[in-house]
């Protein structure tokens, strides 16, 4: 594991240790989430931010002045620490694991859905609700088209694939066949 990797989860896991003090960790997270989507949606400021060679006061005054108004002082403070520690470049790999830490927390797991064809709000539902009661867990559910797969669907939840797709069950198939074969 990297040493930013390693950084971002120590700073992600004292923001949430002041979340939770605070009883603040969903706002925390939906806050963070929201920088990084308009860090996301405008790539030159992103560059700006990360840039080794601008002052972090230059930078922190950006911040200051585009978070102000939608962002909690003590995450304005989170940001502005990470710059002044020259830890820009781990600003994603921060939220990303402050969201995984939260989600833990309060019991809950994001689900990315891949499937062929776009599915309704009910799906969805029905889906989040299937896993969550597999894994205890609230899920979130975020869906993906994928014209690759034949029909079917994917779910992902963390590191673990739950694999519907009809080229998923001819594999299982083929190497059952295989394995028949073998004896």
């Amino acid at each position: 594991m990297s040493q930013d990797l390693i950084a971002a989860k120590r700073y992600a896991k004292a923001l949430f240790d002041v979340a939770r003090d605070s009883d603040r960790v969903a706002q925390f997270e939906q806050e963070l989430g929201k920088v990084i989507a308009v860090l996301n949606e405008n790539p030159d400021l992103f560059k700006l931010i990360k840039h080794p060679g601008i002052e972090a006061d230059v930078k922190i005054g950006l911040i200051k002045q585009i978070f102000d108004a939608d962002v909690s002082e003590v995450v304005i403070n989170t940001l502005k620490l990470l710059i002044q520690r020259r830890r820009e470049e781990t600003l994603e790999a921060f939220a990303k694991a402050y969201s995984k830490i939260a989600s833990d927390a309060l019991g809950q797991a994001s689900a990315t859905v891949y499937t062929p064809v776009e599915l309704s709000e009910a799906e969805l539902g029905t889906i989040a609700e299937t896993f969550g009661k597999l894994t205890g867990k609230q899920i979130r559910v975020e869906s993906v088209l994928d014209k690759g797969l034949l029909g079917g669907i994917q779910v992902r939840i963390g590191d673990r694939l739950y694999d519907g797709s009809l080229a998923g069950k001819l594999e299982r198939l083929h190497k059952t066949l295989n394995q028949s074969q073998a004896l």
